[in-house]
């Protein structure tokens, strides 16, 4: 059965992003039996943020690795530090969500070689500045002579991502006499539908792949200062010593890659319904794709 994991640290440890215990299992082994369908194989800890790519990502691998693999799995959402330092310490096996070489460049420095970097499993991810095509200024640039208009604030997400550590470099290097507003994911979009209904001007920390811009007509600002870098990957990222003990577990991830399509599709059903639901949905849907992950023994 698909479980939560349990925070059972206080949440000023984990702001502190000291390490947490996650769900009711401790280590995890795989029994790997040699029938592919055998149940009770072990339990796979997967670790990620509150945000829609990575709910996405989290819940279609959460359900390949239960339902067609045959493992328990524990999936516990954290902030960006601790999702990190959790995999380096044990407490997860793996993160889907890796944005780099900059959103997250500097959690993957500070874990260092404590976590092995699978490579991308998406190549066409984007960060940056983002407002609603009626808006009428295209270049970060542009922000200042329109503040007024913006009510003197971006609108961010939670304070350990690192979109928000770009976007307050980006308060400093154009000078932007602008508040960085902290919140999450839910709540940027929610003030993102707000303005569109009403026709305002607003201006969110975005990233893309996201449902939104299938949702809304948007456009990311110009950063001619290069503070948001350039095109990222989203890259799969494993505890060490994965292979050695759950090596059909790590060639799943180690397979993993879709297009900002695919992804999209999966975070469109998890808007309309239960993510579970949503991610069972997905892989029934996307069978051939799903089966290119897949372990040789579990193929169709």
């Amino acid at each position: 059965m698909l479980k939560k994991g349990k925070k059972l640290m206080a949440l000023a440890t984990l702001l502190m992003m000291t390490l947490f215990a996650v769900g009711c299992g401790g280590g995890a082994t795989d029994t790997n039996g040699d029938d592919p369908g055998t149940a009770s194989k072990g339990t796979v800890r997967l670790l990620f943020v509150e945000w829609a790519c990575a709910r996405a990502e989290t819940y279609v691998m959460a359900d390949i690795l239960e339902n067609i693999m045959g493992y328990d799995v524990e999936v516990t959402s954290v902030a960006a530090g601790a999702m990190y330092e959790g995999l380096a310490n044990g407490e997860g096996d793996a993160i889907f969500t890796a944005w780099l070489p900059v959103t997250h460049g500097e959690y993957v420095k500070q874990v260092g070689d404590r976590i092995e970097d699978l490579g991308p499993n998406n190549d066409n991810a984007r960060i940056g500045l983002v407002v609603p095509a009626y808006v009428e200024i295209d270049s970060i640039e542009d922000l200042n002579a329109n503040k007024d208009k913006f009510k003197g604030e971006i609108i961010g997400i939670d304070p350990g991502a690192g979109i928000m550590a770009c976007s307050l470099d980006a308060l400093d290097k154009y000078g932007l006499d602008f508040e960085l507003m902290e919140g999450t994911d839910a709540t940027m979009v929610a003030s993102l539908k707000q303005a569109i209904d009403n026709n305002e001007w607003v201006v969110v920390t975005g990233w893309t792949p996201h449902w939104k811009f299938a949702r809304w007509d948007l456009k990311f600002l110009e950063d001619p200062k290069l503070v948001y870098g350039e095109t990222e990957t989203i890259n799969t990222m494993v505890r060490s010593g994965l292979k050695e003990d759950m090596p059909e577990v790590y060639e799943l991830c180690d397979n993993f890659h879709w297009d900002s399509a695919d992804i999209g599709s999966a975070m469109a059903l998890m808007e309309e319904m239960d993510s579970e639901a949503a991610a069972r949905q997905w892989v029934e849907e996307n069978q051939e794709l799903v089966n290119s992950w897949l372990p040789e023994a579990y193929k169709n």
